[in-house]
């Protein structure tokens, strides 16, 4: 997704939170997808208060699934007051799930919940959304793509050495990934300098252990 792609459904997705009447006191982004949109809807709909928590996913090996957890709470009261809960995307849903009953804990008068994606596979239907992805697929978010390619390109090199534009040609036939000659080089100057990553010849091969 593009920066202007994003915008749009931000657009979009004010459009459908002015039209219901519903109108915030504060609105609470979900760290770290909701940051942004949250900031680029207070813009939009001229709502000063923003304020954030911070959501993680801690493995059960047992399970070998995540479980979201709080792990910055608000610093704030907001008793009586009327909410909005942003952040990117519902995936499982299990992160605006949580924050959802952690914020109605806290006693506010009323709560919405609200995303620029919605994957219909979800366990959790926001009140307001954008787009609906009726199938399920990794979603690159402009502000997350660095830590996205260093994932994919990890996965990619742990097969065998590849160049960089070899590797740029197998996230695209892999992983419909695209992304410049400028990205891929700076991804494999962060995975070298962290030792995930080693030279081989002309290309680069994920380090065995």
């Amino acid at each position: 997704m593009t920066w202007e792609e994003q915008y749009r459904l931000a657009r979009v997705l004010a459009g459908k939170i002015r039209s219901s009447g519903y109108r915030p006191d504060l609105v609470i982004a979900i760290g770290r997808g909701g940051y942004i949109p949250a900031r680029i809807l207070c813009d939009l709909l001229s709502l000063p208060r923003l304020t954030s928590v911070k959501v993680e996913h801690w493995g059960t090996p047992a399970e070998k699934e995540d479980q979201a957890v709080i792990r910055y709470p608000l610093c704030i009261t907001i008793r009586g007051e009327k909410v909005l809960i942003v952040d990117d995307v519902t995936d499982t849903g299990d992160s605006m799930a949580v924050v959802l009953e952690y914020v109605k804990g806290l006693g506010p008068s009323e709560v919405k919940t609200a995303v620029l994606q919605h994957k219909e596979v979800s366990g959790f239907q926001p009140d307001y959304m954008a787009e609906v992805c009726p199938v399920w697929q990794w979603i690159v978010y402009p502000w997350a793509l660095h830590e996205d390619l260093l994932g994919f390109s990890k996965r990619v090199l742990a097969d065998r050495p590849l160049t960089p534009r070899e590797l740029s040609e197998e996230l695209a036939s892999r992983f419909r990934f695209t992304a410049t000659e400028e990205e891929i080089g700076f991804a494999l100057d962060d995975l070298l300098s962290s030792g995930e990553i080693v030279r081989e010849g002309p290309g680069y091969r994920k380090k065995v252990e």
